[in-house]
């Protein structure tokens, strides 16, 4: 494995905080509190930012897994020497199981060092750097631990190796024997108005939080096609999820570039809308749906009264609106590519695709939701009546185009999303004369869709209105049931598509993007099963499903040509793209009436009215 990759990195996450180790034993990134606190360890972005470093002297390779089931991450070196085991896990509540989980995450960090075979010596380089980079702590030895103390953040290492604490750093070495282990707890509390960070006994708390992630997985069965490729993948959606609100992450990192030594980098460590209705998708085929009435009540109250005003697109985990980004000039980037960012800007947006993406959860997981309470009401009728006055605005697409807004298809697709559901719900959701309203305004907007977002000299539905430019956007067409998959025009567009925007299985969002953008791809593999093109999809998805790294994680992007994964990691997104590819794929096989349909089983209810 070429070290300084993007995919170099494992995943650690303990409800509220997400780590992540490089291949040579390095812990290059954590925020702990919650997933977008300042780090303690950064070189993620930056030589300078931190990292705590666990490694054998000399040369060695390495192989890793998670532990079964958990993202318990185990790392064997192999040196000349002999074999040493590397355990790192981000702590669970002791005795927590199943859904409580990550509630009351004690922001412990325990890495377990176990010799296997022969003497291996090995260095610890502790470095804490806080805020970003910004401060230098000061390291206190105590008789039982080394304190680190600067600014808001105060960090606790105890350990069986005695660390040589220097100018805001400690190094130590030991040697690794067959049958022994030296462990290492790292614990984070605020400065002030905090007791000292927990710092439980190592060895139980790993078996302890191995317990808590298999509980989580037995009580959530999957028994579709995929279903190892699956299972990884709730996994790390579970791990992007602060489990105090129940809110989920795009990513967990900020300012991983699209492109190395481009400016399209971005902080992902927010909860998209856009994200909300995707999410309990996947939620609906591999979780348990009694934390789906939990999601809704989140989202309520995220948003709060709305009425006429404009609903932000995204939200910190406890429901903040203020994410004003701004700059870190502190920090070179990764791989030397800035500018690293913290906040998004995209917050201010209008993006008229999130009316149809909530409204479409719902009625997913309408039987969850029965009878309506008040807020969530509240919440889709004024969703509703914003998709029915708002639709014929341009907005900044799910791409979150910065500049001019356009008359984007998706977007006008996930209006008519929006007031499709609302009519579906009919008399739930509001007045007979409201109902009447919502279904003119569909009607409306389908056929400007059909009219204007149709391109007769491309053959293909396009990005926006009058434009020649295709977009992989308009791929959802079938998977919101606007379009059966085998309709000319869709089947048109999803040849042309493939064949303009596709390199090696891998699907650009648009002509110029520099790489694959893997959701998209995913949204090919459905498009193909419900057009009848089922060994082609197959084929497909096992060929995306092989381009994770050695530990089953997706970034953002993969580039066709080299095949490196770029962007924030791992990525919700990616991971969900296979959760509901699997579903579909399975869902055709099993049900012959797909193959006629063309789209999703979730369209097939009936309307209400």
């Amino acid at each position: 494995m070429e070290s300084g990759q993007i995919s170099d990195y494992g995943f650690l996450a303990d409800g509220r905080s997400a780590a992540l180790v490089d291949a040579s034993g390095s812990v290059n990134w954590w925020c702990p509190g919650r997933f977008d606190a300042p780090s303690v360890f950064g070189r993620l972005l930056d030589d300078n930012a931190g990292h705590w470093s666990i490694q054998p002297e000399g040369d060695y390779r390495v192989e890793r897994c998670y532990l079964d089931e958990t993202l318990v991450l185990r790392t064997v070196f192999r040196a000349a020497q002999g074999e040493v085991a590397l355990t790192d896990a981000l702590a669970f509540e002791p005795g927590s199981r199943g859904h409580d989980i990550g509630l009351h995450s004690p922001q412990v960090l325990v890495r377990s060092v176990e010799g296997l075979s022969g003497t291996v010596p090995m260095r610890v380089h502790y470095r804490p750097r806080f805020e970003y980079g910004r401060t230098i702590a000061y390291l206190v030895e105590r008789e039982d631990m080394l304190e680190a103390i600067a600014g808001a953040a105060r960090l606790t290492l105890h350990g069986s190796v005695r660390l040589a604490a220097g100018d805001g750093e400690a190094t130590g070495t030991f040697t690794a024997r067959a049958g022994t282990k030296h462990n290492f707890t790292l614990g984070y509390a605020p400065t002030y108005d905090a007791p000292l960070p927990e710092v439980p006994d190592a060895d139980q708390t790993i078996a302890d939080t191995v317990a808590g992630w298999r509980s989580w997985t037995d009580e959530h069965p999957y028994d579709g096609l995929y279903a190892e490729q699956v299972r990884r993948s709730r996994l790390v959606v579970q791990g992007m999820t602060y489990r105090p609100s129940g809110a989920v992450v795009a990513s967990v990192t900020t300012s991983l570039p699209e492109k190395l030594g481009g400016d399209r980098n971005y902080d992902y460590r927010y909860v998209w809308v856009r994200d909300f209705s995707m999410t309990l998708r996947a939620l609906w085929r591999t979780a348990c749906l009694d934390e789906v009435q939990r999601q809704f009540t989140w989202l309520g109250r995220a948003m709060g009264r709305i009425d006429d005003r404009p609903v932000p697109i995204m939200y910190g985990v406890l429901g903040e609106r203020d994410l004003t980004e701004h700059r870190l000039e502190q920090l070179g980037g990764y791989r030397d590519s800035p500018p690293v960012v913290i906040g998004n800007d995209a917050w201010q947006q209008r993006q008229t695709d999130i009316f149809g993406e909530t409204l479409d959860a719902a009625w997913l997981m309408r039987d969850k939701l029965e009878p309506l309470d008040t807020q969530v009401r509240h919440v889709l009728r004024v969703l509703a009546d914003q998709a029915a006055q708002d639709w014929a605005l341009p907005d900044a697409g799910m791409w979150e185009e910065r500049g001019m807004q356009h008359h984007h298809v998706s977007s006008k697709v996930q209006c008519w999303v929006a007031l499709d559901r609302a009519v579906r719900f009919g008399d739930e959701l509001g007045e007979p004369q409201d109902v009447a309203r919502w279904a003119a305004a569909r009607d409306a907007v389908r056929a400007e869709v059909l009219e204007r977002g149709w391109n007769e000299r491309v053959q293909s539905y396009v990005g926006s209105f009058e434009s020649d430019e295709l977009d992989a956007s308009v791929l959802m067409m079938p998977l919101v049931g606007f379009l059966p998959a085998d309709d000319p025009r869709m089947r048109s567009t999803i040849r042309a598509v493939e064949q303009r925007l596709s390199h090696d299985g891998l699907l650009r969002r648009w002509g110029d993007d520099p790489a694959g953008f893997l959701i998209c791809s995913f949204w090919l593999v459905c498009c193909l099963a419900l057009a009848g093109e089922r060994d082609r999809a197959h084929e497909l998805f096992r060929g995306l499903a092989e381009r994770v790294n050695d530990l089953g994680l997706f970034a953002e992007q993969i580039d066709p040509l080299t095949g490196e994964q770029l962007g924030n990691f791992p990525q919700a997104f990616s991971h969900i793209g296979l959760i509901n590819a699997a579903g579909v794929l399975t869902d055709v096989e099993r049900d012959p009436t797909l193959r006629e349909s063309g789209m999703p089983p979730a369209y097939f209810s009936p309307l209400r009215q």
